[in-house]
């Protein structure tokens, strides 16, 4: 009787194993919500022992209802069921006086403070302290393809003493029903954990003109649905299996004073830059750094490579790192007063 438990045991073993590996990739990777319906901003709080978060969106897939959240300590979001959750409805100047003490809520307030600028609004920098940058690479509507140097590079000078290696990336609506293959190729990249991917909303359309003033172009153009560039970019980003951060990027850098307050209100801190590269601008520690990763600015992403390399020592000595957007904008507002 014992020796048939035993190979009842050994042959259940190869099956047990692979239900645990399919279960840990389940539970690494993003869910796909292919069915969603009734997406809207919903504001408040939600707490589930010992945490609290602010509750950005909310929505319902395959009869289920969903909340999209912000933990304001750490900038880092999440989705889960709304049942899982004590739940307080708030309105948005409710639910910023309710968190104004954190890092989240600083980070709106600065940016909004920086709204008078036409082009780059927005949080431009971490902190100075940083002996490394964060980078972002946008990848607005392109027919060329994804320019994959940038992430292999990084990848193959990190992989020894940072892996995965992070990078934000501001993506568009119309990059992604364009280049679903890049698409499948930067996920398998970050489920190999070899990046670490923070989703920057870049709008849907992402649309520019070669005539009109920068007062009129961009998300500026007159008779732009900021509501349907900001939350159907979102739902794009959940039916491929992205997980969407509270940044946003606006097209171009190019915003006024009115929309960095409606992207302000939706939840989404702006992020701007203090060295687009393929504009001649050095990086210095700390530096929120612009490249754009859809193969229509080679000259950046060299740049990027250039400097890649003369930082290689310093590299392997761990004297020069790249940082997770979200940590380095949370540490540089968990100290400010």
């Amino acid at each position: 009787m014992q020796n048939l438990m035993n190979k009842t045991v050994i042959k259940l073993i190869p099956t047990l194993f692979f239900c645990f590996v399919v279960f840990i990739n389940k539970a690494s990777a993003q869910t796909i919500y292919r069915r969603i319906e009734k997406y809207k901003v919903y504001y408040g709080w939600a707490h589930n022992y010992p945490q609290d978060w602010m509750i950005l969106r909310r929505f319902d897939n395959e009869g289920r209802n969903y909340l999209l959240m912000v933990n304001p300590q750490t900038l880092e979001t999440k989705i889960n069921e709304s049942s899982f959750y004590q739940i307080k409805p708030m309105t948005m100047e409710q639910a910023r006086e309710f968190f104004k003490s954190t890092p989240y809520q600083k980070a709106l307030s600065k940016a909004e403070k920086q709204s008078i600028n036409i082009q780059d609004a927005g949080i431009e920098s971490g902190i100075p302290k940083q002996t490394g940058i964060s980078l972002t690479a946008d990848l607005c509507p392109s027919h060329r393809p994804l320019d994959k140097r940038i992430f292999t590079d990084i990848f193959t000078e990190f992989k020894k003493v940072e892996r995965p290696v992070p990078i934000a990336l501001s993506v568009t609506g119309i990059w992604m029903r364009q280049h679903p293959q890049d698409l499948a190729w930067l996920k398998q990249m970050q489920a190999n954990h070899e990046i670490y991917i923070t989703w920057i909303n870049h709008s849907f359309n992402h649309r520019v003109s070669l005539k009109a003033p920068l007062k009129e172009n961009f998300l500026l153009e007159p008779g732009t649905d900021i509501n349907y560039e900001v939350l159907e970019t979102e739902q794009a980003m959940l039916r491929n299996g992205l997980l969407p951060s509270v940044f946003f990027r606006f097209p171009g850098l190019v915003s006024d004073q009115q929309l960095v307050y409606q992207i302000t209100n939706f939840g989404l801190i702006p992020v701007g830059t203090d060295a687009w590269l393929a504009k001649g601008q050095q990086p210095p520690n700390g530096s929120i750094v612009l490249i754009h990763g859809n193969g229509n600015e080679p000259v950046g992403v060299n740049d990027f490579i250039k400097l890649l390399q003369s930082k290689t020592r310093s590299i392997a000595g761990k004297q020069w790192l790249l940082y997770d957007l979200r940590e380095s904008v949370d540490e540089e507002f968990s100290e400010a007063p």
